[in-house]
Parts: structure tokens; C-alpha cells; sequence
């Protein structure tokens, strides 16, 4: 199969290059799309320099931040009719790439999407404080809640997606920006019937660069959520 991993950026200068050495050593076959939104700490430029060392690492370039389900939307349209498998990890070296094979083997073997799960049995976080972890663990109980659906972690950001169930839920579609992309996209593919599989991660909080979460990104994100959620209920209420 071939892979690739979509990579949004913005200001991680200090993390891009280890990370796509990392991913290089830890899945040599698997490309890298690096989806930057004009980082003012020359994000791109090291990623260009890497890729023509390493190869088989492009850069997408946009001219502003757009958000994060923005830059997903402009990488998915460009490599989802090239590769068989599309992974999404975070750049801040929070994510370990070499869990990368066996994600791709979970798709080989029938999963339409693989989440890399903090919360089934053997994921977790490390170096996040008590507030974080509660609210995170609440806010993806709540998102099972409201939207009926399985993943107990809908907002993870580690995943690997069958090529041909993401075309067809057509991502470039979608609404949400931040971290409610994810969920936008967990959503869809629950109805659409996808098989969708979680294997245990453990998340590591980044050590070098600025977090992009906020208390704004959070409130979009259940705003959304409710919104969805409710819109569904009545939906199914009205058919009924």
C-alpha cells in the first residue's frame, strides 16, 4: 500500500526536522506531505531542505493561517487519489512514528480509519496536567454521548484512513476548523458504515514550540459537537 502522511504546520521550526527524520527511519516507504501555513519561523523552508536530503517530502505552502481543518482539507484533495492510506499526525513530536506500521497493517487487514487512542486499554497521556486530562477525557465522553458514536477518542489526531472511505466522504467538504475537524470526520465515517478501529497510543505533550490549543478552539469544538449532535436527534425524530 502506499502511504503518506499529511502534516499541517505553522511555527514548529524547532520540531520539523526531527520529526520527519523520525518518520523516514521509523516507515521508510511512506511519504510526507507538509500542508505549512506560512510559518514566520521558516517551517517550510526546513521542510524543503529535509525532503530534498531524504526525499519523497513535499511541501504545500499556503500564504496564511488558515486553521487546522483548512490545511487537512487542501492536503487531503491533493494525495487521496495517490495513495491507498492517508495518516495525520500532529508535528510537535507528539505522536511516536513508529506505531505508523502497525496502523497501516490494522488497514491492510479491513479498518476504513485507525485511531491512535490515549483512551483504550494500554494509550495515555504523559506530562499533561489533572485539569487537561479531565477535561479531554470528559469532552470525548460527551462527543460519544451526543453523536452516538463509538471511538472513545474522537478528537485524537493520530489516525490512518483508507484512502477510498475518506474520498468518499469527501472531506474537502466539510465545516469545522481546529481540533473539531477530527471529530467532523469520526462523524462521518460512522455514518457512512466505515469500520473504524482504535489502537493504544501514549501521547507525549511537546517540549520545544507553543501549544496551538486555546479556550476558543475548545468552545468551538462542543458548540459543534452540540450542534451536530442535536441536528442528528431531530433529524431521526422527524423520520420517525
Amino acid at each position: 500500500m502506499r502511504s503518506v502522511v499529511v502534516l499541517p504546520t505553522y511555527d514548529e521550526a524547532e520540531n520539523i526536522e526531527t520529526f520527519l527524520r523520525r518518520v523516514r527511519d521509523a516507515a521508510p516507504e511512506t511519504d510526507v506531505l507538509v500542508v505549512d501555513d506560512g510559518s514566520p519561523d521558516g517551517t517550510a523552508l526546513i521542510a524543503e531542505r529535509v525532503g530534498r536530503e531524504l526525499g519523497g517530502i513535499e511541501v504545500l505552502s499556503r500564504p496564511g493561517k488558515s486553521g487546522l481543518g483548512s490545511a487537512y482539507r487542501d492536503g487531503f484533495a491533493r494525495v487521496v487519489e495517490g495513495y491507498d492510506v492517508v495518516v495525520t499526525m500532529d508535528a510537535d513530536l507528539s505522536h511516536d512514528p513508529t506505531r505508523i506500521g502497525h496502523m497501516l497493517e490494522l488497514v491492510d487487514d479491513g479498518a476504513d480509519l485507525v485511531i491512535g487512542s490515549r483512551y483504550v486499554t494500554g494509550g495515555g497521556t504523559t506530562d499533561w496536567p489533572i485539569r487537561r486530562q479531565l477535561l479531554s477525557r470528559w469532552g470525548n465522553a460527551y462527543t460519544r454521548w451526543i453523536l452516538g458514536v463509538a471511538p472513545r477518542d474522537c478528537t485524537g489526531g493520530y489516525r490512518a484512513y483508507r484512502a477510498t472511505a475518506l474520498a468518499e466522504i469527501d472531506p474537502t467538504s466539510t465545516s469545522a476548523e481546529g481540533y473539531a475537524f477530527m471529530t467532523e470526520l469520526v462523524r462521518r465515517l460512522t455514518v457512512a458504515g466505515s469500520t473504524i478501529v482504535e489502537t493504544p497510543i501514549i501521547f507525549r505533550d511537546r517540549t520545544q514550540g507553543r501549544s496551538k490549543m486555546s479556550g476558543r478552539i475548545i468552545v468551538e469544538s462542543m458548540l459543534l459537537v452540540t450542534r451536530w449532535g442535536l441536528g442528528d436527534r431531530a433529524r431521526r425524530l422527524t423520520r420517525r
